[in-house]
Parts: structure tokens; C-alpha cells; sequence
């Protein structure tokens, strides 16, 4: 749509050109940067030697609503301890739905959720502390997401102060050999939830060099930081809890992007490192490419795909899914004109 691209970098201009000038031949290399890293290989994407055959989760023909407006349909899937699965779909497919429905902020209508195993309560009220501790989610927008008023040491020292003792923490158990329950900041005792606050201090500070944030940034609040080191404290914080399943809520989506492809590879690194398993929720088929070992296409409240990833970006496709594989942008100014004319073509 554009004639002329202007690209900016911390406030400054750093390229301007026409489409074809900045697209083709960039000059500057950070222009150079963004437009290669659309063009990355698929080989990025995570090893598949880390998927394991232990099944952490199991969603089985689950049914959900909002009131009378049915809006996900006899949705089956399964995830397995260090692997990726992506679920992709337009605004509106349900995809962020199921994500609700796996963390237990929107109960099911029918159907049923299996996490390692056992029958998973369909309302996050009625799950155990470990439960909610093993099941984390990383929203959309930190912003939104994050406290502005917190430093970090409180927003990432809540969730380890909090689920001390559980999955195999017991480095964090207080004085008296018992969880920590209090859910308060006791400054007098210098004590968080019923934990000694140098423990807190101490798990904080690793947490931060585990998303590769500086230690210094510990007493810094969310307007500190750019959108990139927000997500990260994001992930940080899921990571507090130390759990086995992180629901990924379009992670990338508000993140430019060289900044959403190190975001990646830090997922990359911690799936690798630490065993985890994601549901990825994105319409980012370029995300999905780098990062998902399996992939659901999602329409409408169902599934009309669910496979390898590679199969699903190699065909034959579904109609829709093919819309989605042919809708991702390419780096080149007749993109959007050759869509709209095969489009065009097949409505004839």
C-alpha cells in the first residue's frame, strides 16, 4: 500500500526511501536487519529431539460459550512435555478462547481437560495452588499485563514468594518448615508472603539473568523499560512459579521485529533449558514457522487442521488454511497486488 518507507530507530531517522530503494537495496543495517528477519530460516525453529512422549495436556472435545453464543466446537488437542503447539486463526476463531478455557478462566460446556494425566477443574477457582502453579500464561500486551506502579522485585518476587515449596522449591520454604501463605509485605519481619525477603531477592535477580535482563533493572517499574524488556519481565514472572505449561497469548504481536525474534529465540532457549511446553495463540504464521513443532488451524470455533508443522505449510491445504499461508506478508511492493489477483482469479 505504501510508496515511500521512512525508517526510524530510537527517535531518529535512519532510512528513507521508496518501496522498492528500502525493500531491495537497503543501506543502513539496521534496515537491512528488518527486512531479512522476515525472511528467516525455518530451521530456527525449535529441535525436535526436545519433545518428549510424556502428554501434559489433553483437551478433549471441549465445548465453550459466552451465554447462548456458542464459540468454540468439539476442539480436541494434546501437548507434550517440551513441545510447541500453535493455534492459529483469524480475530474471532476462538483461539484466544481456548486459551481461557485452558487456564481456567472460562469453564467448558463440555468435554474435558486432562493435565498429566488427571482430570483438570474446568474453573480456576477450583484448582489447587500447584495446579495454577504448573499452568502460567504470558499475555498479549505487557503493558496491560504489568503493574506500572511495581518494581520488579515485587512483580516477579510475588509469584516466587508465593509458590515457594511447590515443585520442588523447597529452597523457599519459611523458617517454620510451612509454605508461605500470608499474602501480604511484612516490612517489619522483612518477610514476603511468610518468606525471608533475601530469598526473594535472590530467586528475583536469577530470574532475571534466565530472560537475560539486566540485574540492575531489579528495582526499575514497567515505564523503565521498553516493550521488548516488559515481555520479558512477563516471562520472567510465568517462570516464577516454575511450571510445566506456559500459554503464549500472541507474545509478539505488539513487539517490532527484531525485537519479537529475540523474544523467540529466549523461548527457544527456556524450552530447551527447562523442559517447558507451549500453546502458542497467534495469527502470526511467520511465528508459528519459527517456533512450532505442531500446528491447529482454527475457524470459526473448530478446527479444521491440526498436523506437524511443516505439513501444514507444505500442503495440500485446507481452503482457509491456505488463505492464512498465502496472506503472511513478503518483503516485496507487488505482494499485496499478486494476492488480490489470484484471489480474484479463484472467485471467478
Amino acid at each position: 500500500m505504501a510508496d515511500r518507507i521512512k525508517v526510524l530507530r530510537h527517535g531518529k531517522e535512519v532510512e528513507e526511501g521508496t518501496v522498492d530503494e528500502v525493500l531491495q537495496s537497503p543501506k543502513e543495517e539496521y534496515t537491512r536487519q528488518l527486512v531479512a528477519v522476515r525472511g528467516a530460516a525455518a530451521s530456527e525453529r525449535a529441535v525436535q529431539s526436545s519433545v518428549q512422549d510424556e502428554v501434559i495436556l489433553q483437551v478433549e472435545h471441549v465445548d465453550a460459550a459466552y451465554g447462548t453464543f456458542k464459540v468454540v466446537n468439539d476442539v480436541s488437542l494434546d501437548v507434550k512435555r517440551g513441545e510447541t503447539v500453535a493455534v492459529v486463526g483469524e480475530s474471532g476463531s476462538g483461539k484466544s478462547t481456548l486459551a481461557r478455557i485452558i487456564t481456567g478462566l472460562l469453564p467448558p460446556i463440555g468435554g474435558k481437560i486432562l493435565f498429566k494425566g488427571e482430570p483438570l477443574p474446568k474453573s480456576l477457582a477450583e484448582r489447587s495452588k500447584n495446579l495454577r502453579r504448573q499452568i502460567q500464561l504470558v499475555y498479549q500486551i505487557p503493558d496491560v499485563a504489568l503493574n506500572p506502579r511495581q518494581r520488579l522485585l515485587e512483580t516477579i518476587g510475588r509469584p516466587v514468594s508465593f509458590y515457594a515449596g511447590l515443585g520442588g522449591d523447597q529452597s523457599m520454604v519459611n523458617e517454620d518448615g510451612d509454605q508461605p501463605v500470608k499474602e501480604t509485605l511484612d516490612h517489619s519481619s522483612k518477610k514476603y508472603f511468610g518468606m525471608k525477603s533475601s530469598e526473594v531477592h535472590k530467586r528475583t535477580l536469577e530470574l532475571l539473568d534466565m530472560v537475560e535482563l539486566p540485574r540492575e533493572f531489579l528495582m526499575r517499574r514497567p515505564t523503565e523499560l521498553s516493550g521488548g524488556q516488559k515481555q520479558r519481565v512477563c516471562v520472567a514472572r510465568a517462570l516464577a512459579a516454575r511450571p510445566d505449561l506456559i500459554i503464549l497469548d500472541e507474545p509478539t504481536s505488539a513487539l517490532d521485529p527484531l525485537v519479537a525474534e529475540e523474544i523467540l529465540k529466549l523461548l527457544r532457549r527456556l524450552q530447551a533449558e527447562l523442559g517447558l511446553s507451549y500453546v502458542l495463540i497467534t495469527h502470526d504464521l511467520d511465528v508459528v514457522h519459527r517456533i512450532a513443532h505442531r500446528t491447529a488451524v482454527m475457524l470459526k470455533g473448530s478446527f479444521v487442521a491440526f498436523d506437524k508443522t511443516d505439513a501444514i505449510f507444505e500442503g495440500p491445504y485446507h481452503p482457509y488454511t491456505e488463505q492464512l499461508v498465502t496472506a503472511v506478508p513478503v518483503m516485496r511492493s507487488d505482494w499485496l497486488d499478486g494476492v488480490l489477483a489470484k484471489r480474484a482469479a479463484k472467485a471467478q
